[in-house]
């Protein structure tokens, strides 16, 4: 495992590791991902073979403290990572443009990155030894793309027959004493109506394994290929999810207090309704997947309006780049209270302009978004989730700096609703 980064006074610092070192084995175990090596360094007596950047092999023992962590980061959480085998009609992998950079063609499914990061996994792909691993090490919790509970639906959804065993695959897991949350891509006249009803109450019966479902729209980009009949929700469409999902939501509130069942965020701006409260969302289970982030950054936002002790600069000109469902939040938020700050609705021309939200903004857009709409500003805001996690590039390869070099104004990242209060009241302060 090669480190591309070390903490600094770390441990991994004090042995004399450095950036571009390998660790190949530790205690004569090879450790095939983060797991592993994270349950080897668990001992106190430890002995790395490395491997560094010049090609010299290193032998390594030291002592630490049995909690003591490395201090250092990786090029790769695995080893390899587990590719998916199924071909869903709603892959968004599948509707990306022709000829982006090949990381966003990869379509993993793999159990140890849901563990590490919350990545969603359709469980199609584990053998006995996968589950045998996941309850050796107590990989929980775990995040599963369920769809359908229906395994004819789900087979077809996923077209990959080994989609059927979902309820068996469920089964293993909690043998393995493993807690998942779930999450259902909803198509319509697909997984909708009956078919959601079945879904939902079917999980529900397997709390408390079952920590949560969330459904989300499938979303479409115009590159989509698939022959595959595949339609987006309406405003009806989304107001017929939200009353069919809320009868379940106020029965399980009522019997154990929790909403349990969420809806994810885009719903809402379809039906054109607010945003439910946060005790609603419970303690944000899923927020990393669009339920409830924006009650969140509304809430964040607030926040800080209440309890900021300075206000200044409130004459600047400020520019606010978002998706344009969410740019109606925005200025529901900035309203009156600051009339230089413009919220700047900017319309996916890249995957095509059902696409609304802002987390696949590209910067192309964004940069011909600001030019047609030019006018003398202070300062740009740039939403966070359009740029690719912990690098400062969007989803057609255009960076940070690359857009700052097309206007004089300073180009600012927002990645909550505090920041982006201090930013439009105290920016450059």
């Amino acid at each position: 495992m090669k480190i591309i980064e070390i903490e600094p006074n770390s441990l991994a610092e004090e042995i004399g590791l450095a950036v571009g070192d390998k660790i190949l084995k530790i205690n004569e175990q090879i450790p095939r991902d983060l797991i592993e090596l994270s349950f080897q360094m668990a001992e106190e007596d430890i002995e790395i073979l490395v491997e560094h950047a010049d090609g010299e092999k290193e032998i390594i023992a030291f002592e630490k403290d049995i909690d003591e962590e490395l201090g250092a980061k990786f090029e790769s959480a695995v080893d390899r990572v587990r590719r998916c085998k199924n071909h869903c009609v709603f892959c968004f992998v599948d509707m990306i443009a022709p000829n982006m950079r090949k990381t966003l063609s990869v379509k993993d499914d793999d159990y140890r990155l849901s563990f590490l990061y919350g990545n969603f996994i359709t469980l199609t792909n584990l053998t006995a030894e996968d589950f045998k691993r996941i309850k050796n090490f107590h990989l929980s919790p775990l995040y599963v793309s369920v769809q359908a509970m229906n395994p004819k639906v789900r087979a077809k959804m996923l077209r990959n027959p080994q989609a059927a065993e979902i309820q068996t695959q469920l089964d293993n897991l909690e043998k393995c004493g493993v807690e998942y949350h779930t999450q259902v891509v909803l198509c319509p006249n697909l997984n909708d109506g009956d078919e959601l009803n079945f879904t939902v109450e079917e999980i529900l019966k397997r709390r408390p394994h079952a920590q949560s479902l969330a459904i989300v729209p499938v979303g479409i980009t115009k590159h989509r290929r698939d022959k595959f009949p595949l339609t987006q929700f309406d405003k009806i469409g989304a107001e017929k999810v939200i009353a069919q999902v809320e009868k379940f939501q106020k029965k399980i509130r009522a019997e154990c207090g929790k909403t349990f069942v969420y809806l994810g965020d885009e719903f809402y701006f379809l039906a054109g309704k607010k945003i439910p409260p946060a005790d609603f969302y419970d303690d944000f289970p899923q927020i990393e997947n669009g339920i409830g982030m924006t009650r969140n950054f509304i809430d964040e936002f607030n926040f800080e309006a209440e309890n900021s002790l300075r206000i200044t600069n409130c004459a600047l000109r400020i520019d606010v780049v978002a998706g344009t469902s969410f740019a109606k939040v925005l200025k529901n938020l900035v309203a009156e209270k600051n009339p230089n700050v413009r919220i700047l609705p900017v319309e996916n021309n890249f995957f095509g302009k059902m696409v609304n939200v802002s987390g696949l903004l590209t910067g192309g857009d964004i940069i011909n978004a600001l030019k047609k709409n030019s006018r003398d500003r202070d300062a740009i805001l740039i939403p966070a989730t359009a740029l690719r996690s912990g690098e400062n590039i969007f989803l057609d390869d255009v960076t940070l700096d690359e857009l700052q070099k097309n206007f004089s104004a300073p180009v600012k990242v927002i990645s909550s609703g505090g920041e982006f209060f201090q930013a439009i009241n105290n920016f450059g302060s």
